[in-house]
C-alpha cells in the first residue's frame, strides 16, 4: 500500500496543485494531508501548496456564501432538510460573531451551513471574504504543515493500518463517533439554550 500511494504521488505530481486546489473547494481535511505528503516527498513547495489550498477553501466558501445570499430556492430545499443546523449556525453567528466564521472550517456538519446562513443574514460581504481568507490561510497551513513534519509517521502509520486493518478500522470508527457525538452534544446545548431563553421571555 505504501508503495503503491507513492508511486502514486510520482506520478500525478504535474497535477498536484490543480488536484488540492479542486479538492479544497470541495472538501478539505483529505486533500490538505495529501498535499502534506506531496511536500514531505518533495514533489510540490509546502509554501505555495498552502496558498493554493488556502485559495480553494476560500473560494468553497464563497460559493456557499453566495448561494445563500441568492439563491432563494436552493435555500427554501436546505432549510426544509437541515433547519436545525441552520438554527444552530445562526444563534452561533449571533452569540460568537465573526470569530464562528474564522473557526467553521472545524465544525464537523457546519461547513457548508455556516457560510450559507450567513449569507442568508445579510452579513457584510466584504467583511465575510477578508475573514475566510484568513481563516483558509491559517487552516491549510496548520493541516499541511502537520503532514508535512509527520510525514515519515504518516507512512508508519498507513503501514500499520494495511497489516492490521480490523485494529484501524474500530480506531477510525470509535474517532469519527466521539467526534460526532461531541458536536450532536454541542448543537444540542445551544438549542437547550434558545429554548431556556424563549421559556424566559415568556414568563417576562
Amino acid at each position: 500500500m505504501e508503495d503503491y500511494l507513492k508511486d502514486l504521488l510520482y506520478h500525478y505530481q504535474n497535477w498536484a496543485y490543480f488536484i488540492i486546489f479542486i479538492w479544497c473547494i470541495l472538501e478539505g481535511e483529505i486533500a490538505l494531508i495529501l498535499g502534506g505528503i506531496f511536500a514531505h516527498e518533495g514533489h510540490i513547495s509546502l509554501f505555495l501548496g498552502i496558498f493554493i489550498a488556502g485559495l480553494g477553501a476560500f473560494a468553497g466558501d464563497q460559493i456557499y456564501f453566495y448561494i445563500g445570499r441568492y439563491n432563494k430556492k436552493y435555500i427554501t430545499k436546505k432549510l426544509h432538510s437541515q433547519r436545525r443546523k441552520f438554527a444552530v449556525a445562526h444563534l452561533m453567528l449571533q452569540k460568537y460573531g465573526w470569530p464562528i466564521i474564522f473557526l467553521q472550517r472545524y465544525i464537523y456538519g457546519f461547513r457548508t451551513i455556516i457560510p450559507m446562513s450567513i449569507g442568508i443574514t445579510r452579513y457584510n460581504a466584504k467583511k465575510f471574504a477578508i475573514i475566510n481568507i484568513l481563516s483558509a490561510w491559517c487552516w491549510a497551513a496548520i493541516t499541511m504543515i502537520l503532514a508535512w513534519y509527520f510525514g515519515d509517521a504518516i507512512w508508519a502509520g498507513i503501514s500499520w493500518a494495511e497489516k492490521h486493518w480490523y485494529y484501524a478500522m474500530i480506531i477510525i470508527g470509535a474517532f469519527i463517533t466521539l467526534l460526532i457525538y461531541g458536536f450532536k452534544k454541542i448543537e444540542k446545548n445551544i438549542m437547550d439554550m434558545r429554548k431556556e431563553r424563549h421559556a424566559n421571555r415568556n414568563i417576562k
